[in-house]
C-alpha cells in the first residue's frame, strides 16, 4: 500500500459518503478497484467524443453494485480530457420526455450540476459563456474586428439546428451585458440557458427571444449546448444520467412509451454521428433493461438495439455495444478495496491502520457466511459497515475488533423501490392498457 498521505479534507469526504452509503464526489480514485475493462472502454467512447464524434452507452447493474461510482469515475475522466460534462438523477419530477414540466425540470438540473475540470463540483455553465465570449473578444482584437461580429461569425453553424437562431441570440444578449456591464442582462441570459424561464413572455421582455427551453425541445437544446461548448474552446460534452429506473417505475404505460421513444432517438442520433461531440451515459437496473412489461425491452425498437450479443457467452465479454453490464467484484478486489478504505480512514498513514491485515480477511469471511454470493454483487452495504466498524474502533480505545465483529448484520440490499409497483395505468389513470383482462357482452 502506497506511504503517499491523503489531505484530511478529501479523507473526510470519502470516508463520510462512505459511511451514508452514498458516493464521494471527490477522491474515487483513492478506492477505485477492478472493471479495467469496463474503464477502459468508457476512456475509448470519451476520446471519441473529443474527436467530434459520439456516444451511447447504458451502465447495467444490480442495485448496490456500484453504478453510480462507476458513472463518476467516467465523469471524472471526461473532466481529464477536457470535456464538459453534466449529470443529475431522473426522478418522478424528472424525466426525459413530458408533457407537465418534468423534462424542462431535468434540464434545468443537468444545467445546474455543469462541471468543468476547472469547477468540477458544477455550476460551471457562466464560466463556459464567459470563456467562448473572452475566446471571441481576443480573436477580434487580433484580426481587427468588433467582437459582435466575431461571435456571430462562430454562432452561424448553430443557427442550423433545431432553436439555434434564440440560441444564439441568448449568447448575444450575454455579450451585450458583458460589454455594457448589465448584470441583469447576463444573468437573463444564463437562466434561459438553465431552462429557468417558464413562459415565454417573460423570455421575450427580458432576452427579446420568442422561445424557451420547454418540455418539448430539451433533447435539441442538449445538442446544441454540445455544439457550443465546443465553440467555447472545450472537447464536448458528457450527459450522465443516473436512476433510469424511475422511467420504469412510471405508472402509465404511455408515459414510459414516450421516454423510450425518446430515448430511442438520442440512441439513433449517436450510433449515426449526427450528434457532434455529444455522449450519453445512463445508469439503470436490469429490470429496467429487460423487463417485457415495463422495461425498455417492452419497446420492440429498442429491445433489436439493446440484444446482447449471441456469442458473448461462456466468459466472453464484448464492450462494443450500447449496453456495458457491470461484472461482480471478485473475491481479490473486494479485498483489495477495503484494504484501500483502511488506508483512506488512516489519512493514508500505515501506522494509524486500526485493524492489523487479519481483520480483513476475518471480516470478508464473516460477510460471505452472511450473504454468499451477493457480496460481490452489492458492495455499497458491506463497505458501509466495514467503515462503521473502523469508526467504533477508533472511538474505543482499546476494543478489539474480534469482538466486535460478531455482532456485525449484513443483509443482502434489494431495490426498495421495486416491491411497491403496481399496475399500468392508462392515460386516463385507471385501468391497465396493455392488455384485455375480461369482455362481456
Amino acid at each position: 500500500m502506497s506511504t503517499t498521505t491523503i489531505r484530511p479534507k478529501e479523507r473526510d469526504a470519502v470516508i463520510q459518503c462512505l459511511q451514508a452509503g452514498v458516493v464521494p464526489r471527490t477522491g474515487q480514485h483513492h478506492i477505485q478497484v477492478g472493471r479495467a475493462q469496463e474503464v477502459t472502454a468508457l476512456l475509448r467512447d470519451v476520446e471519441r467524443i473529443a474527436d467530434g464524434g459520439s456516444a451511447f452507452r447504458f451502465v447495467i447493474g444490480h442495485y448496490g453494485c456500484g453504478k453510480t461510482f462507476f458513472l463518476h469515475l467516467v465523469r471524472s475522466i471526461a473532466l481529464e480530457k477536457k470535456l464538459v460534462t453534466i449529470h443529475a438523477d431522473l426522478a418522478p419530477d424528472r424525466r426525459l420526455q413530458a408533457t407537465g414540466g418534468q423534462a424542462r425540470s431535468l434540464y434545468s438540473e443537468l444545467m445546474h450540476g455543469m462541471a468543468t475540470r476547472a469547477k468540477p463540483d458544477g455550476g460551471a455553465l457562466p464560466s463556459v459563456v464567459e470563456r467562448f465570449v473572452g475566446s471571441a473578444v481576443a480573436d477580434g482584437k487580433a484580426r481587427g474586428v468588433p467582437p459582435e461580429e466575431v461571435i456571430q461569425e462562430r454562432l452561424a453553424a448553430l443557427t442550423e439546428q433545431v432553436g439555434g437562431y434564440d440560441f444564439a441570440q441568448v449568447i448575444g444578449a450575454y455579450w451585450r451585458g458583458h460589454d455594457q456591464g448589465d448584470d441583469t442582462l447576463k444573468a437573463n441570459a444564463i437562466r434561459w440557458l438553465r431552462g429557468e424561464f417558464s413562459t415565454k413572455t417573460d423570455a421575450r421582455n427580458a432576452l427579446g427571444v420568442r422561445t424557451i427551453v420547454d418540455d418539448a425541445a430539451v433533447y435539441d437544446q442538449m445538442k446544441l449546448m454540445a455544439r457550443f461548448v465546443r465553440l467555447a474552446g472545450y472537447a464536448g460534452l458528457l450527459v450522465g444520467l443516473d436512476e433510469m429506473v424511475n422511467i420504469y417505475k412510471l405508472s402509465q404505460s404511455k408515459s414510459r412509451g414516450d421516454n423510450y421513444e425518446q430515448i430511442l432517438r438520442m440512441l439513433n442520433d449517436c450510433l449515426q454521428g449526427t450528434a457532434a461531440g455529444l455522449g450519453f451515459l445512463m445508469g439503470g437496473t436490469p429490470e429496467f433493461l429487460l423487463d417485457p412489461r415495463r422495461g425498455m425491452y417492452s419497446y420492440e425498437a429498442l429491445q433489436s438495439r439493446l440484444a446482447e450479443n449471441p456469442f458473448a457467452t461462456d466468459g466472453r465479454v464484448d464492450f462494443s455495444g450500447p449496453v456495458l453490464r457491470l461484472a461482480n467484484l471478485t473475491a481479490e478486489d473486494f479485498y483489495v478495496l477495503i484494504t484501500k478504505v483502511r488506508h483512506v480512514y488512516a489519512g493514508g498513514d500505515e501506522a494509524k491502520y486500526l485493524v492489523p491485515d487479519q481483520a480483513l480477511q476475518g471480516f470478508m469471511a464473516h460477510c460471505s457466511s452472511r450473504l454468499g454470493e451477493a457480496l460481490f454483487r452489492t458492495p455499497r452495504t458491506v463497505i458501509r459497515e466495514f467503515v462503521n466498524l473502523l469508526a467504533v474502533l477508533e472511538q474505543n480505545p482499546g476494543l478489539d475488533w474480534q469482538t466486535v465483529l460478531p455482532n456485525i448484520v449484513i443483509q443482502e440490499e434489494r431495490d426498495p423501490d421495486l416491491g411497491l409497483l403496481g399496475d399500468d395505468q392508462d392515460s386516463a389513470g385507471s385501468g391497465s392498457d396493455d392488455e384485455l383482462s375480461s369482455f362481456r357482452l
